[in-house]
Parts: C-alpha cells; structure tokens; sequence
C-alpha cells in the first residue's frame, strides 16, 4: 500500500499511459471484464467525504482511537457533509503488523484483534463498533485486502456454503509485492467467487458501508496482472448481491487510463495516483494525475486523489513519531482546492481530537466543499509556466467556480478572462476561501497567489 513511485507511474503522470497489463494478461482480463454485472447506481451519488485512520495510526489503530476521531466527527464535522470513519489494513493482526496468525474464523474470513477492538469478543466482529459509529449518524467503512489470507491457505480452512477449501482456490502466485498477508483468489471456480460472497456476507451482517479493496487497481504479480479485473467484479458481485448498500474504493493507485470504463463501472471510487503524503512535490504531482482524470468525474464513479494528510499525522504504526503536516499553510490551501475542483472524494487522514482552528477551518468551509459536492464540467481552463486554472459550472446557475494556482517559489498575479468564461460585462466575484466579495469586474480577474498557494472563486450572475 506504501509503495515508492515507479516509472509507469510517473510517465501516467506526466500523460504517457500504457495498458502493459492489458497487452500481458489481455485475453484473461478482457473476458472477465464481459461477465460480471455492474453494480446499482446511487451508492455515491456525490463524493465521499469522512475519515481514514491510516495516516494517523498506520496498521495499528485501536477502538477508542475510531470512537474518539468518530465522535468527534459527529460533533464538528457531520453538518458540514462529513460522514464515513473507515478502519484502515491490519485490524485482524493483535500487532498491527504481518506478525504472527491473524484472526480468522472457521471459513478463512478475517476478524478484528480484540486486544485492539474488544467489542469484537464472542465473534460480534466489528458489528458492535459499527452499531457505535452509526448511533453518531455516521457510516462505517473498513480496509480489506485482495484475497484470500495466506494462513488460511495454510491451514486449509473449508470456504462457507461449497465442498471447496483454501487451498482449491488459492492463486500462490498472484500475491501482493508490498504485503504477505494475502494470496489471489482464482474467481473464475464457483468456489472462488463463494469466498469473495462470504466475505461480503459478513461486512453486511456487521454494518459496514464502506470498503477499501487494497492491492486492486494497481499492483503486479508474475503474470502481469496489473489490474485485478476478476477479482474486482467477484467482489463488486458480491457486495451487491449481500443486499447492504457498501461503497466500493480501490487502492492503490495510479490506476492505468485504460482502465476507466472497467474501474467506473465496478466501483465508486479508485485511486489516481499511488500514496501521497504531505510534501509538496507530491501535491504537486496530483494536478497531472487530476488533469487525466477530469473526463471520468461523476456521480457514483470519482477518481480519488488519496486522502488528506492535514493535521497530526502518524502517531502510531509508523517508525517515526508523531507529526504535524509538513506542508505549509498555502500548500494545504492549494491542497484542499485542488481536491474540490476535481471533485475527489474528501478522506481526512490526521487524527479528529488534535485538529487546530486552522485545519479544521479548511475542512468547514461550506462555501469550499460545495465546490466539491455539488459543481459539474470541471476541467483544468488553461496552464501558463508555474501558472494553473481550472474552471467549474456552478449548478443551476450561469456562474463559473474558478481555482487559480501558483505552483512556483515566488508570488505570482494569476489572470482569467471573461472571455475564456464566456462571459461578457462587469460581473461580481466572490472569494470562496476569504468569504468575502471584492467586487464587480471587467473583462477579466487577476489575484495575486501566494508561492505554492491557490485561491477559490465563484464568478458571475445568477
């Protein structure tokens, strides 16, 4: 999940997309992608917008951890659209690491620590937290990863409703290169899809809305498989076959271009890019990965730019100690515009208690998120050296939502026309980050922008 970036990756970034997986495994994939069907629309019909415990608590997050940042999304967040607490890999480890046997039960099916997760005795798994986060009004989501566990191939457990064990649908080939928890699972046997149903069977009997499918729409094996295809659609297949709505995101990223149509179709949202965290280069890196993507934003499918690495960062689970974001108050700034413009699904990845009024400022601005929520026709409006625009419909209305960015080290006057906005006269703007209209203007609008920094507009008459 914590991969360094590789040359594909980097040459998707900068727009030169290959399908090496497609021209590998292209035949086995392509049929699989024919089969399935796609699930029922509306399960995210705007995007999802909640918190992440990975980058607060890597593998090693507890359940006072997730009711702490849950309630505290209920008292200050909710009423600004916020919504979904997922638990983030490793819940099934008691070390939070690749340490030992997971917790498992009779069929191979994992279940949380209860050393982390106590509610979880008696085989309630993580139906009781669930029930907890839902009582806040909240929706519950969990990290999963592909496959089946390696211990339960090991030990041969029988897979729930066939004759079949783990061993008869194991793939011992086609593993994860960062994890060694798991193994592939051979979805084209009835029995392989017969795990991925169980697995589903059992998120929907303890609540859950949401699931973060790791090591899915990028990752290798020795086949070439660099896109999981069959193994999405068994458990997209899955999932709506259980009869509980749950959110579909895949990880990790970049997901190749090539598969668009298959990863809108299967999911609701997929990440664009592999791990960011919160340095600038790799901010940066996300207006080329949002640039190639714009044409795929829509409702119930969002390409997702990885979570927000704002506030108190990695305060268990990781080597080093704890942290505030490394970026600078323009960069988070330009962080939270950027991810609005494009409409990516909005994941916080600090830790909820420790927010200071500044974060937690750039996560209630109305005026902001529903730039995110609510806007349509997003596109990047022009580049001009260190200089970038994106351009958005103000739905309903003949308004424009403007982003202006200065990616260089020095401050720059950044100007967009009427003219490039369709729009003619003097028109007034309104200053979404600063809640404050500086006027009317005409024939164009010019703001000075902070290195690194960004400023948010909304433009025009209704």
């Amino acid at each position: 999940m914590r991969q360094a970036r590789s040359l594909v990756v980097l040459l998707i970034a900068a727009g030169m997309v290959t399908c090496a997986g497609l021209m590998l495994a292209g035949g086995r994939q392509s049929s699989a992608r024919r089969r399935a069907r796609a699930p029922s629309p509306s399960l995210a019909p705007m995007p999802p917008m909640g918190w992440n415990s990975y980058d607060s608590y890597g593998g090693d997050v507890n359940e006072e951890q997730v009711k702490a940042n849950a309630r505290y999304m209920a008292d200050h967040l909710a009423i600004y659209g916020w919504k979904y607490i997922v638990v983030d890999y490793y819940w099934y480890y008691p070390s939070g690491h690749v340490k030992g046997v997971p917790v498992m039960d009779d069929y191979g099916r994992l279940l949380p620590a209860t050393n982390r997760f106590p509610s979880a005795a008696d085989g309630q798994g993580f139906k009781p937290l669930a029930d907890y986060v839902h009582s806040l009004g909240l929706k519950f989501g969990i990290h999963i990863m592909r496959g089946i566990p390696r211990a339960a191939v090991e030990e041969n457990l029988p897979i729930l409703g066939t004759n079949a064990h783990a061993k008869d649908i194991a793939n011992l080939l086609n593993t994860c290169s960062w994890s060694d928890a798991m193994y592939g699972v051979d979805v084209s046997k009835p029995a392989g899809q017969a795990y991925y149903d169980s697995l589903a069977k059992l998120y929907a009997e303890w609540g859950v809305d949401f699931i973060k499918a790791d090591d899915m729409s990028r990752a290798r094996d020795p086949y070439g498989e660099v896109y999981h295809a069959p193994e999405i659609e068994a458990l997209r297949k899955a999932m709506t076959n259980s009869g509980r709505p749950m959110v579909l995101s895949l990880s990790p990223g970049a997901t190749q271009l090539c598969d668009a149509a298959h990863v809108e179709r299967y999911s609701q949202m997929w990440r664009i890019s592999d791990d960011m965290w919160d340095n600038w280069p790799e901010v940066r890196d996300q207006f080329g990965y949002c640039r190639l993507w714009a044409p795929y934003i829509g409702p119930d499918h969002w390409p997702d730019a990885d979570m927000l690495p704002l506030g108190l960062l990695r305060l268990r689970g990781f080597n080093d100690g704890p942290r505030l974001s490394r970026l600078t108050h323009d960069e988070q700034i330009t962080m939270m515009t950027l991810w609005s413009i494009f409409r990516s699904p909005l994941m916080m990845g600090g830790d909820l208690p420790t927010l200071d009024a500044f974060t937690l400022s750039l996560l209630t601005n109305q005026e902001v998120l529903a730039v995110d929520q609510h806007s349509s026709g997003n596109r990047l409006l022009f580049t001009r050296g260190n200089q970038i625009a994106w351009v958005a419909n103000v739905t309903g209305t003949r308004q424009k939502y403007v982003a202006l960015f200065n990616l260089g080290s020095a401050p720059e006057e950044v100007t967009v026309s009427w003219r490039d906005l369709g729009m003619a006269g003097k028109v007034p703007v309104r200053d979404l980050w600063k809640k404050e209209s500086p006027g009317d203007f005409g024939g164009q609008f010019s703001a000075t922008i902070d290195p690194h920094g960004a400023g948010l507009y909304r433009i025009g008459r209704r």
